[in-house]
């Protein structure tokens, strides 16, 4: 019995520090140190708010421009410090999983000063949907509103479910996510927004050469279709293909290639079931459907997503990192060609994980959700190279 005394207190050594429990992280300032995936590096707790936090942006300066669904704007400094909350903004409609969502910087933000925000908007206070608009800060307010996309008000709904949504730029075009409301039907159906991806120009512009320009009905912003609730919009740099996760129902959750024209079959075809575990549909495949390049069984909810390519990190560079909110892990997913082909967790039991960003400097920052209260915590390595 003692000869293997050794080896159990090893393990629960491992266990604890691989497994530290959400509630563990109660202060700012809080750091431990984790060994996971090639890399041991520290944890620590930036910034605590006390409402659930959505998104962040890295300001040149080095500060943070973080969403809080509940419709507040917050700059924080790259140490955590609150520095101000920008005022004036957009009318936000807090409704459910619906708020103040994504914040996304132009690529030429230095230049022109361009910000842009997802959020759920409503005109009569009891129906309402996704808008996309973009603004400047100027003396901490949000000033030269531009509505860039706003939902057709027959597609307004009082629903309090899947608004998406994320935002992306690729090539001078933007692209942003929207979820299907939970109305599943609509995520097959051209005419209404729900259950897309669109493309835009930055000023809120349609391209000409969009795929469903010239049909009749469609919504020509549209890009893709056919996707549940996409919470995740990703740009792999140097090659230009757009990744993107979304919610299934349980089970079902997918990662994609968002491509011209593409239907990826929600609610036709999933992996999933419902919640009460009836079947949604017999079908996994269908002719004219894409399939997804990975999904999981049973659901993580995922997130935030981000592509690594900074140098902190060696031995994830190139790879996906996924954030999950039912699960609680922060997963590294490697891509070969245009497939996943190996799901590893970096870290768990650390909160909802809602957000991820690399920073400048390589180091990564994620946006959690533990004890109803928003957390921005930072991986930096110590064995960096």
């Amino acid at each position: 019995m003692m000869s293997k005394l050794p080896g159990l207190i090893s393990l629960l050594i491992i266990s604890f520090f691989t497994n530290i429990p959400a509630t563990a992280q109660t202060t700012n300032g809080a750091v431990h140190s984790l060994t996971s995936m090639g890399h041991t590096f520290n944890v620590e707790t930036l910034h605590i708010a006390d409402n659930v936090l959505w998104a962040l942006e890295h300001l040149p300066d080095g500060s943070l421009l973080v969403t809080q669904r509940d419709g507040e704007l917050l700059r924080i400094s790259k140490n955590g410090e609150p520095l101000s909350k920008v005022q004036n903004l957009p009318n936000i409609w807090q409704h459910g999983q619906g708020g103040l969502l994504d914040i996304t910087l132009h690529p030429n933000f230095k230049k022109n000063g361009w910000v842009y925000l997802a959020y759920a908007s409503s005109r009569n206070g009891s129906k309402g949907h996704l808008r996309i608009s973009r603004g400047k800060i100027k003396n901490n307010r949000w000033v030269d509103d531009q509505i860039l996309f706003e939902a057709p008000r027959e597609a307004h709904s009082r629903s309090t479910r899947h608004f998406g949504s994320r935002i992306v730029f690729r090539e001078g075009y933007m692209y942003f996510s929207v979820g299907d409301r939970g109305d599943r039907p609509s995520a097959q159906d051209l005419s209404l927004p729900n259950g897309k991806v669109f493309r835009l120009h930055d000023d809120g512009r349609i391209p000409d050469d969009n795929p469903f320009v010239d049909t009749e009905d469609a919504l020509a912003g549209i890009w893709s279709y056919g996707l549940r609730n996409p919470q995740s919009l990703v740009v792999e740099p140097g090659v230009g293909r757009i990744w993107e996760a979304e919610h299934g129902p349980r089970g079902g959750d997918e990662v994609n290639l968002i491509e011209r024209g593409v239907n990826y079959g929600w609610p036709v075809i999933t992996y999933g079931k419902n919640y009460s575990g009836t079947t949604i549909t017999d079908l996994t495949a269908k002719p004219g459907m894409a399939q997804p390049k990975h999904y999981w069984v049973p659901s993580i909810a995922p997130a935030g997503m981000a592509y690594y390519g900074g140098e902190m990190f060696a031995q994830w560079k190139g790879k996906l990192l996924v954030g999950g909110l039912a699960i609680q892990e922060l997963q590294l997913l490697t891509i070969e060609q245009d497939q996943v082909t190996k799901q590893d967790t970096i870290l768990s039991n650390h909160g909802r994980i809602r957000d991820i960003s690399v920073a400048p400097d390589g180091s990564i920052l994620l946006i959690v959700t533990s004890d109803g209260k928003g957390h921005i915590m930072k991986l930096t390595a110590l064995d960096k190279e």
